[in-house]
């Protein structure tokens, strides 16, 4: 314990262990606050000011602005670690920070994404093995040097202990100079900050650690709660209308990071689709997804609310189609190759095939066709009623590309066989994406063959629909899952195909209107609508003008980075 009113610079006596502590090894706390600051201002921090860069380009005219922008970041962290640092908590909270941090520039300044609570979701509810698949040399050596070096500092250094009421006072005064300071910042560039603030809001978004501290409260703002809040049923007057036609079996391809402009089927270059060219499919080539993230984008697309409306909250506490399906007399299945159901299946049969145990096809990793393979016992095991099974894929889950599909699938070459995707050339990015997707075709085309197989007694139906989309290195821009009013359209125009079986009863009369309609502009708010629809469910909660085979005309806006 060390002397109140010890000056900085003076060799101190450690009382308990009679050693002298060397002068750099003492500092105050505000001192210390300062130091911390400033590491995180020059360190972590170089996607912020890469960004900043890109609108304010650094010349005569944007230099003192610039200059002043630093500062009035450092300001502000000085401001955020003075309401959280005091005694006791000074050392474990600039250790935390200093360790996330590390990790949030690795993955910004390699992938150039924000850490914002949708982004805090997905890390949440990323699984073990995903998480391996981000693993990487650059990450230990960001965590090490940027992350573990520093907070060992901070754990050794001895803070000068001062009386409370001098230390409140000292804190004090370092938050009101600091804001003093960035209040003059503010105002001497004035005209700079109106534009700033007003056209370039998302800049904040790269700002280490202060916008991830901000977006981890809004993310456990949602579970603090006065009391659990019960689940909403929907559609409660739900029956399936009589009809003449077969008994329906619908396989629900849940797709994974498909981007729709990668698919040949809609134009673009490499044969990516070989299998469903041979086929009779309807591509969906204008098709937009409802978030940038499976964590949001799947209870999105399953809920009864546009994107407009949604929210994590009212997905998790309302009923959606699949509770519907399952009310009304189907047969409702999810199986599950990727990291869950996002709580759409949580009230229906769930199985995860993640594990060799349960898939009989796993390599370095489980295959998504492994989901196929007892499939058909499911089928033969309810005689009675529609059957709706979803297939949710691995798919085309990055950045470890090269290992979302088998050998045999490596058409496209040279590849970038590393996680590391800013240490590949575009063409490597995009022909290992390439391969991925020619295996989803390849899956396809067999869930196709199972549906087939089955045409004798059912009216069968392929729907495939992909999550979200995903940048493959446009821009400095890499993955998906950045805050929709930022994300390009590449994080969100996906792949959509439909395939109906010979025995689709009433369906091919809407079938001519729909191929007329799948260049025009639709969206994953048709998807809860389109399923009720093909199970010819009747309830309140259906709406027609929403569902992509019946409605006449179609016509949903599409999203697009000007929304």
């Amino acid at each position: 314990m060390f002397l109140a009113g010890c000056q900085i610079g003076e060799r101190i006596t450690c009382n308990r262990c009679k050693r002298r502590v060397p002068p750099m090894m003492t500092i105050t706390s505000s001192r210390l606050i300062i130091l911390a600051s400033t590491y995180f201002l020059l360190f972590v921090n170089l996607a912020f000011f890469e960004n900043i860069l890109a609108v304010y380009p650094l010349n005569l005219e944007n230099g003192l602005f610039l200059a002043s922008l630093a500062i009035l970041f450092g300001c502000a962290n000085v401001i955020l670690l003075s309401l959280v640092c005091f005694k006791y908590s000074i050392k474990p909270v600039l250790i935390l920070l200093l360790l996330v941090s590390s990790m949030a520039a690795y993955f910004m300044d390699s992938y150039n994404i924000v850490i914002d609570d949708a982004m805090i979701d997905n890390i949440v509810q990323t699984d073990v093995k995903e998480s391996l698949d981000l693993l990487s040399v650059n990450q230990i050596l960001y965590f090490l040097l940027l992350g573990v070096l520093p907070a060992l500092y901070v754990y050794r250094v001895k803070i000068v202990d001062q009386p409370a009421w001098t230390a409140l006072k000292s804190r004090a005064v370092l938050a009101s100079s600091a804001l003093v300071v960035a209040l003059v910042m503010l105002f001497a560039f004035g005209g700079f900050y109106a534009s700033f603030f007003r056209e370039h809001k998302s800049l904040r978004f790269y700002a280490n650690p202060s916008y991830y501290v901000y977006s981890t409260g809004k993310y456990l703002g949602r579970f603090i709660k006065s009391e659990p809040r019960a689940l909403r049923a929907i559609g409660l007057d739900a029956h399936i209308k009589p009809h003449d036609g077969q008994r329906k079996l619908v396989i629900f391809v849940l797709g994974e990071t498909a981007r729709a402009d990668h698919f040949s089927l809609n134009g673009y270059g490499p044969e990516t689709n070989p299998v469903l060219a041979g086929e009779d499919v309807i591509s969906f080539t204008n098709f937009w997804s409802c978030g940038t993230a499976t964590a949001d984008s799947v209870p999105c697309l399953f809920s009864v609310y546009d994107r407009s409306e949604f929210s994590k909250d009212k997905a998790n506490s309302t009923e959606n189609a699949l509770d519907i399906l399952d009310r009304s007399g189907v047969n409702v299945l999810w199986l599950d190759n990727n990291s869950s159901s996002k709580g759409v299946a949580d009230r229906l049969r769930y199985e995860s095939y993640k594990t060799p145990e349960k898939n009989s096809m796993c390599e370095d990793e489980c295959r998504d066709e492994g989901m196929l393979v007892n499939l058909q016992g499911y089928i033969d095991e309810h005689p009675v009623g529609d059957i709706f099974i979803v297939l949710h894929q691995m798919g085309n889950h990055g950045p470890a590309y090269y290992k979302r599909y088998p050998p045999e699938f490596e058409k496209f070459t040279p590849i970038c066989a590393t996680n590391q995707l800013e240490e590949c050339s575009n063409e490597e990015i995009n022909n290992t994406y390439d391969n991925a997707i020619l295996y989803t075709d390849y899956f396809l085309g067999k869930t196709i063959d199972l549906l087939k197989d089955n045409d004798n007694n059912f009216a069968t139906t392929m729907f495939y629909v992909s999550d979200h989309g995903e940048s493959l290195g446009e821009n400095g821009l890499y993955l998906h899952g950045l805050p929709y009013l930022i994300a390009p359209d590449t994080q969100k125009h996906v792949g959509v195909i439909m395939w109906f079986g010979q025995g689709s009863g009433e369906l091919p009369a809407s079938l001519a209107l729909l191929r007329q309609n799948a260049g025009k502009a639709m969206s994953h708010d048709n998807i809860f609508h389109t399923l009720l629809g093909l199970f010819n469910v009747d309830t309140h909660v259906y709406a027609s003008s929403k569902d992509m085979i019946q409605r006449q005309p179609l016509a949903v806006p599409a999203i697009s980075i000007a929304d």
